[in-house]
Formats: C-alpha cells, sequence, structure tokens
C-alpha cells in the first residue's frame, strides 16, 4: 500500500527533512503537465494534503470541465494567468501572483483554461475538509497580487498566502488550520519561521538551492519536496549566490478515515458511491451540472 506521511504529534525542536522527492513531469488535464508531489503513488496523503501540483499550461491545453466534492483547492499563480468558471456562474482571471482559494464543498463543476499568450505557471494545492465540513455550500475566497500580506527582513522577503510570518498576517479563512508561506531568501539569509507543533508541514522549492533544517545538510534545489519531521519551526539558509524562493506550508491533520476517487474525497466508500451517484445524476449539490458547459467548450469524462 502506498504510505501515508504525517502524525497527530510533535516535538518542541527545530524541524529536519525526513524525506525528499523530486516532482517529476507528467501529463494532466488535456495537454497539460504538472509536477506532482503530493498525491503521487509514493506520498497519496500527507494529512491534510491531499495533492500539490507544480503545473504548466499552455492554449489550448487546460483543465476543462470537471467536478469536486469534499475539500478545497488552493490555485496560486506563478507566472501567467488562466481562467476560471462554474457551473453557479462565478468566474474571473487568476493573475500572476494572485490567489484563489475555493471551498469546493458538497460539489463544484467548474473549468481552468489559460487566459494569456505563452505558458501559465501556478501551484495547486488540495486541501481535506473534516468529515463535519465536507458538505458545506461551496465558497471562493480570492486575493489580487497586489492585496497579498508581504513582509520584508534580513534579506527574507514572505508573501502570506495563509497564517502569519515576519509579524504579518493573511486575511484568508482556513476551515482546516493551515499555513502557507512564499519566501524568498537572498544570498546569505537565514531564516527562523515558526510552525505550531501538532501539525505537519512541508517545503517545496521553486527557485534556486537552499539548506533546509540543519546548516551542514546538502543543498536542495527547485522542483523538490521535503516532508518536514517533528518541532516547532523551520530553519533555512541560503548559502549560493543566487536567489532562493521556496514555499512552506503546514496543517493540523484531520486524522480521519479518507477514501478518494479521483476529485471526490470522503470518509467512507460509502459516502464515495454516493457522490458518485450524485454526481452521475446530478443531484445533491450537482444540479447545475446537467445543463452546463463552460464556455471553453471541452469537457472531461468522469
Amino acid at each position: 500500500m502506498p504510505e501515508k506521511e504525517g502524525s497527530c504529534v510533535g516535538l518542541n525542536e527545530s524541524r529536519l527533512v525526513v524525506r525528499k522527492f523530486l516532482a517529476r513531469p507528467q501529463p494532466e488535464g488535456v495537454g497539460a503537465v504538472v509536477r506532482r508531489s503530493i498525491g503521487r503513488f509514493e506520498l497519496r496523503y500527507f494529512d491534510p494534503f491531499l495533492v500539490l501540483d507544480e503545473f504548466s499550461v499552455t492554449a489550448p491545453a487546460g483543465f476543462p470541465d470537471h467536478p469536486h466534492r469534499g475539500f478545497e483547492t488552493v490555485t496560486y499563480m506563478l507566472q501567467g494567468a488562466v481562467k476560471h468558471e462554474d457551473f453557479d456562474g462565478h468566474k474571473g482571471t487568476i493573475g500572476a501572483g494572485d490567489l484563489q482559494w475555493m471551498t469546493a464543498g458538497r460539489g463544484i463543476v467548474h473549468s481552468e483554461m489559460p487566459a494569456a499568450q505563452g505558458t501559465q505557471k501556478g501551484l495547486q494545492l488540495w486541501i481535506n475538509l473534516s468529515s463535519k465540513y465536507k458538505m458545506i455550500e461551496p465558497r471562493y475566497q480570492e486575493i489580487s497580487s497586489k492585496d497579498i500580506a508581504e513582509a520584508t527582513k534580513d534579506g527574507i522577503k514572505v508573501r502570506v498566502i495563509a497564517g502569519e510570518a515576519l509579524g504579518t498576517k493573511s486575511a484568508v479563512y482556513t476551515r482546516t488550520p493551515t499555513m502557507y508561506l512564499d519566501f524568498t531568501l537572498e544570498p546569505g539569509a537565514h531564516l527562523q519561521q515558526p510552525i505550531p507543533e501538532s501539525w505537519n508541514a512541508f517545503v517545496y522549492v521553486l527557485e534556486g538551492e537552499g539548506i533546509f533544517g540543519r546548516s551542514k545538510s546538502s543543498p536542495v534545489n527547485a522542483h523538490h519536496l521535503l516532508l518536514l519531521g517533528s518541532g516547532d519551526g523551520l530553519e533555512a539558509w541560503n548559502k549560493s549566490s543566487k536567489l532562493l524562493r521556496f514555499i512552506l506550508v503546514g496543517g493540523e491533520p484531520l486524522c480521519e478515515p479518507l477514501v478518494q476517487f479521483g476529485p471526490f474525497v470522503m470518509n467512507t466508500q460509502e459516502e464515495i458511491d454516493r457522490t458518485i451517484n450524485d454526481f452521475e445524476n446530478y443531484t445533491n449539490g450537482f444540479e447545475k451540472a446537467r445543463h452546463w458547459r463552460s464556455e471553453s467548450g471541452l469537457t472531461l469524462d468522469f
């Protein structure tokens, strides 16, 4: 069986890297490419995180009409823009540096397609919801790049997507308690970032190379996922001559049963069976999917 990483307890010490993965390109959607780190065979689940994709998409490729239930998707654009639209009439463009925090809850059918020329790049994180929230009404939190909280200190810049860093807090509400921090370290910078001891946490390197956990550890470069062990914070160093950029993500484990069938994530097989039935019969949250098609005109079959 694939491993389920993570612990429900923590120790009062600086966190060390316990596992490292290189996220390799793979096809996803229609013609899109993703580097999947969480959600792949070796790491199906890192409670409460279901999937982390670094995606790259160029028109006409993309992620046409598809459903979700039982979790949240967090889309953070790094380059270019994608157009989002759903079966309830919600639509918009997520541009470079923008954030969309979507709570699928009981059900959303939507599409995500390129909105600009060239290659669009970003990150998408799936965060599980506890059983009491899986069937809530869908909602969105959308923040433009200029409105994302930022702070700088001693050669460190952070964009606070969720949680708090360098005395700056995000306005994003997280049903599953979560921190999501985008750090850039100048050469020579040293970071010490607190993390709640009971939370699971990971680093994903976007640019440059850095040292994490121990000052004498080997440097890690782009597209690597680092699972962090127990402790009350992360230490990171940029000992190179170039900028280091990475995200630090942490979350409170749900410690609940999990059954996943593609874009549906519930607690039992019976709930998954009901979800499939709801989607196929346009009921219990999927009613508007019966006659809806995105403007892209493309569909996926599930």
